[in-house]
């Protein structure tokens, strides 16, 4: 089964001197899981995202669309990456997200894709 795996931290998380070296230990942890997922062959897909300042959001009301800077929800975390994984079950899925390193408050989504037939 497909998971994908949703990164969020608040949007300030890497913000000055601290932040951007705390940003390094990250990635750096990121890319560690991210080796591991494919040797075991769980890795499907995966990345960071720009910072949400970067998104334009489609909004579609009454079969219109209206373009809009940012992202469509007022939050102070983003989405900042994920994961895209294939395992048995969601145990395994959950111990995927128990691993992915993020900063203090940050919070790890797992979600299975959705399967049409």
């Amino acid at each position: 089964m497909q998971y994908m795996i949703l990164i969020y931290e608040p949007e300030d998380a890497y913000a000055g001197e601290a932040g951007q070296a705390a940003l390094g230990e990250i990635v750096a942890r990121h890319m560690a899981l991210a080796e591991d997922l494919r040797a075991k062959g769980w890795m499907k897909d995966g990345s960071g995202l720009q910072e949400s300042s970067t998104a334009t959001t489609v909004v579609t009301r009454g079969g219109q669309q209206t373009l809009h800077d940012g992202p469509f929800a007022e939050t102070r975390e983003h989405l900042g990456g994920y994961y895209l994984i294939e395992v048995d079950n969601l145990d395994d899925a959950l111990s995927v997200a128990r691993r992915v390193p993020v900063m203090d408050g940050g919070k790890v989504e797992v979600r299975p894709l959705a399967v049409y037939d």
